[in-house]
């Protein structure tokens, strides 16, 4: 609990991955990629209850056996690629509700994130809490700038690629940029449910994580990547 209220924290996570089938589930490191995430939010204590909200009743008993509670089962609309992640957190917000099961603040932690650890999260809680934030959303440093990146015409001519003010710049020359890397979003569910978003334009902090704690697992080469980082920080 943070003084102000009840802390939700919301794990969404449905069944059908195309691109990573049985993505949430896969063993990562010995354990299923969910666990990660229900294990580093149960050790936070700023966190009142941990909740996942997903249409697949393995991944419903896999959480529960870690400690996650399931009190319900996303209907198959709001579990298909193309389903609003909006819409996802507001059916979770508003039928925890109709259980009369009420809470201040949520705190979406995705399982994809699996190296986001209980210190960021608390770190994260904690800067939402001293900023008086409406809105936290972590983020990382971009690997590569953006101004050297542009679009290529169907001739692939890259006559208009590069800008005159990049000419002779070095890399240390240009701005640090930063990137929402999807481990984090805490936000005040009253300012959630008025504004449908999760993104404010004003009152929202970044929380800054290292790039290596910041992989979104998406396909194959994601999983083992997180796999080797988890395997070399072992070591």
């Amino acid at each position: 609990m943070i003084k102000e209220g009840k802390l939700l924290a919301l794990i969404t996570a449905r069944g059908g991955s195309k691109r990573l089938p049985k993505k949430n589930i896969l063993k990562l490191a010995n354990k299923p990629l969910i666990a990660w995430t229900i294990e580093a939010s149960l050790k936070s204590p700023y966190i009142d209850e941990v909740i996942v909200s997903t249409d697949d009743v393995e991944i419903a008993e896999i959480s529960r056996s870690y400690g996650a509670d399931v009190p319900f089962i996303r209907p198959p609309e709001l579990a298909t690629e193309n389903a609003s992640s909006i819409d996802v957190l507001k059916h979770a917000v508003l039928t925890l509700k109709n259980l009369d099961r009420h809470f201040d603040y949520l705190i979406l932690l995705q399982p994809t994130s699996p190296l986001r650890k209980a210190t960021h999260i608390n770190e994260a809680i904690q800067m939402y809490v001293d900023k008086k934030a409406k809105v936290v959303i972590s983020v990382c440093e971009v690997s590569h700038p953006i101004e050297w990146t542009g679009l290529l015409p169907d001739d692939l001519s890259m006559d208009d690629f590069f800008s005159q003010e990049l000419q002779g710049k070095r890399v240390q020359d240009l701005p640090q940029r930063y990137r929402l890397n999807g481990a984090i979003y805490i936000i005040n569910i009253h300012e959630f449910l008025k504004h449908n978003s999760i993104m404010l334009k004003e009152g929202s902090y970044g929380f800054i994580m290292d790039r290596e704690d910041s992989v979104d697992i998406d396909n194959h080469i994601d999983f083992k990547f997180a796999e080797f980082l988890i395997h070399n920080n072992r070591n």
